[in-house]
């Protein structure tokens, strides 16, 4: 019996040193620990590791709403922030005024400081269908490293069965490119799943998903596919287009935001 509980408690992580060195031994024995532990015992974790360093960011869908409840349950004291390309549906934006009241927080905006008129004077109009990635680089992916810039540890709401791209995703990962542990706690779950709980704890959700729309972005590159809310896709973003990132899940290798 003292050899099983001492097993286990050797798989219990230590908190990460805020000068957190990645190694794939290290990624390994947490990713191990928590995919059996479950998203609640990684919130915490990550909490008791980084403190009001680790913030949570959202784009209102259903897995962020669900996430912004757990860090109320929980007592997760940590900023929320979402990021703002001045393109987002009015529904979008009443969600956020909802979940702010309903929770008694105030969700961070960022953003990029170039307005859109700024931006089709500069690199011509609606750059989001000819150049999608210069887009999205220059409105979510540039202002988030600005943002995670004096942050440790960023959380999301990816999951592995929303899109190929995320199929490989962990629990933790080291985020290169901005440096900062990423933290993805529903990464295991599908959109069923999310569904249930979101139903099941009467959370406000937008109401286009129940429109057609399983996943809700800027407003140009939004299409209803008209499926059931649960659908676990990102079909209708970027219609027509060959991607389904808006880039800041992936390495700038992969979208560096120059022009084509």
């Amino acid at each position: 019996m003292q050899d099983k509980k001492r097993e286990s408690m050797q798989e219990v992580p230590e908190k990460i040193p805020l000068d957190f060195e990645p190694t794939t031994e290290n990624l390994d024995q947490l990713n191990a620990y928590f995919e059996k532990q479950g998203h609640t015992a990684l919130l915490k974790w990550g909490f008791e590791t980084f403190g009001e360093k680790m913030v949570l960011g959202t784009g209102f869908g259903p897995s962020g709403v669900f996430l912004i409840h757990q860090l109320q349950q929980h007592e997760i004291d940590i900023p929320v922030f979402y990021i703002d390309t001045h393109l987002l549906f009015d529904s979008t934006y009443e969600l956020k005024e909802v979940l702010e009241q309903k929770y008694g927080i105030d969700i961070t905006r960022i953003g990029t400081d170039l307005t859109v008129r700024e931006q089709a004077k500069k690199y011509g109009d609606e750059l989001w269908k000819r150049n999608p990635n210069r887009c999205c680089y220059i409105r979510k992916v540039l202002p988030l490293k600005n943002y995670l810039e004096d942050k440790k540890a960023w959380i999301t709401g990816i999951r592995r069965s929303q899109s190929d791209s995320r199929k490989s995703a962990r629990m933790i990962e080291w985020d290169a490119e901005n440096e900062v542990v990423k933290i993805n706690p529903l990464v295991q779950w599908n959109g069923e799943e999310i569904w249930y709980h979101i139903d099941r704890l009467d959370l406000p959700y937008n109401p286009m998903h129940d429109e057609g729309y399983p996943s809700i972005g800027c407003i140009p590159c939004t299409s209803p596919v008209y499926v059931s809310k649960e659908s676990d896709d990102r079909n209708g973003r970027w219609d027509g287009q060959q991607k389904t990132e808006c880039g800041i899940h992936m390495p700038a290798n992969v979208l560096n935001g120059k022009e084509e």
